[in-house]
């Protein structure tokens, strides 16, 4: 399996959000992930009643068990109060046209599709998002540890290499080498 990569650039992130706006539900499945760093299963799994009046995003992680609370933030509330209007909570937040839960594959789909059409040349899966909020956080705080907290990994050398930035340093010493 091929590990994806990050989107590095902002004004990347900005196309491929653009593309996803002509559809509400991939927009904002797109931007819990890059603003929480939740992987796909656990955003996916998530019910109106989840986001809809909260200020956390309080889940159990499916593929660790681990309880987690993240603190919804200013980009995503309005996003959460529109989307869930007039919607029963007891409804998966991510729906397809036929009512069913959006499933990872669908997803996949969505988001690879749109980083084409953005010119991306990035290799994109569902955990971009997930490696693109981890990119972006250590990028803007410079906190390896508390990055590696939150991503649950047990070293900071893991955090670092999952995220791009190993890649980063890597490329930057090569570029930046002439005999």
């Amino acid at each position: 399996m091929t590990a994806v990569e990050p989107i590095r650039n902002i004004e990347d992130l900005k196309k491929v959000e653009i593309i996803l706006s002509k559809k509400k539900r991939d927009l904002l499945f797109f931007a819990i992930g890059t603003n929480c760093g939740l992987r796909i299963s656990d955003i996916l799994s998530l019910n109106v009643k989840d986001v809809r009046g909260k200020t956390h995003i309080q889940i159990i992680e499916k593929k660790t068990g681990k309880f987690k609370k993240i603190p919804i933030n200013s980009k995503l509330k309005p996003m959460f109060e529109e989307f869930t209007k007039g919607r029963c909570g007891d409804e998966p937040l991510f729906t397809t046209i036929f009512k069913n839960r959006l499933e990872r594959v669908a997803a996949y789909y969505i988001i690879k599709n749109a980083c084409i059409k953005a010119g991306l040349e990035e290799k994109i899966g569902t955990h971009t998002m997930r490696k693109t909020f981890g990119y972006h956080h250590y990028k803007k705080f410079k906190d390896i540890v508390m990055l590696q907290k939150m991503f649950n990994h047990s070293s900071p050398v893991i955090t670092l290499r999952y995220i791009g930035i190993e890649q980063d340093q890597i490329e930057e010493s090569y570029s930046n080498f002439v005999l």
